[in-house]
């Protein structure tokens, strides 16, 4: 039942960064067309957008981290067969939820990337 809670909650996680990285890149069409006409090329671009994606994601991470740890008293009795500080697990969790954010920073990046600047510099 936990594993299905975590799928569960990975995927709202997955689709919330997609979501909210995709709504900013819509938002900043604009200047993303105005890149591209200055000469910005399509690897600044992604670059760029993955950039924002992770710093938001380590953020979550720090914050993530620190609440487990201050909250391990709580949850110490419902763990089987693994410690609160099991180093293992957390850096599992950490490495999925990374590569969760590639890959939800990745596709709006790759759409960003292939904007026509004359498009984006007209939208709006």
């Amino acid at each position: 039942m936990s594993s299905g809670l975590a799928a569960l909650a990975l995927l709202l996680a997955c689709t919330g960064l997609y979501g909210l990285m995709a709504y900013s890149v819509a938002r900043r069409t604009n200047e993303i067309g105005t890149r591209m006409a200055l000469g910005a090329d399509r690897g600044d671009l992604i670059r760029m957008i993955l950039r924002e994606t992770f710093s938001l994601v380590f953020i979550g991470i720090a914050v993530g981290l620190a609440g487990s740890q201050a909250l391990t008293r709580l949850i110490s009795s419902l763990l089987f067969g693994v410690t609160t500080t099991d180093l293992t697990t957390i850096s599992l969790a950490t490495a999925l939820l990374l590569a969760v954010a590639l890959f939800a920073g990745y596709f709006p990046a790759r759409r960003a990337s292939r904007l026509d600047p004359m498009v984006a510099l007209r939208y709006e």
